[in-house]
């Protein structure tokens, strides 16, 4: 059973690390924050990147302690909130089937982040290691009403974004930018005369 919770720890943990670092640096074939803020962006999750950001860091962040088995709870706390907001936000309307696109998988990684607290990362993590450890039922559900509580958070946040007012400092960067790029120009067509 040791060896159990421990695969099934690294191996969500592992996965979660990678969306996450899809999200905040492209890596693994995703697109970066800039790709994932304009996914959020048409979810209305906004501000963007600011979702982009946390979701991003929830699931490396969330990912990581739980490969490790370190404050397992509030692993699956930031781990459940990114998967119930992906529920909410996207799959839901498709039915449970991921065929599809449905919330099945999602429902599964909720019930394996469930388990994990309930029954405690294992003996093979740093919870148990450090005498660290928290589970049972109270925890476990503590964990998912957690992550249930930061979705319905940010959903509150985006639902009273102004988002004209969101777009004010991408227009500026973009104004900037393209001064500097005009600037540079001119500077290159000086120094060829």
């Amino acid at each position: 059973m040791a060896i159990g919770r421990m695969l099934t720890r690294v191996t969500i943990g592992a996965l979660f690390i990678g969306h996450g670092t899809q999200k905040l640096f492209g890596w693994f074939g995703g697109g970066g924050i800039e790709e994932t803020a304009q996914f959020f962006d048409s979810l209305e999750l906004r501000p963007p990147r600011r979702h982009a950001l946390a979701a991003g860091a929830a699931e490396a962040g969330g990912g990581a302690l739980l490969a490790l088995g370190l404050a397992t709870p509030v692993a699956a706390a930031l781990l459940s909130g990114v998967m119930l907001t992906a529920i909410t936000k996207v799959h839901w309307k498709n039915g449970p089937w991921v065929a599809n696109g449905g919330y099945e998988y999602n429902a599964v990684l909720l019930a394996g982040l469930y388990e994990l607290v309930e029954n405690g990362p294992g003996r093979w993590s740093l919870d148990e290691q450090l005498g660290l450890e928290k589970r049972g039922t109270a925890w476990g559900l503590a964990a998912l009403g957690a992550g249930a509580a930061g979705t319905a958070l940010a959903i509150r946040v985006s639902e009273g974004f102004d988002t004209a007012a969101s777009d004010e400092p991408m227009r500026a960067e973009a104004e900037y930018q393209e001064t500097q790029a005009e600037q540079a120009g001119s500077d290159q067509a000086r120094t060829a005369l």
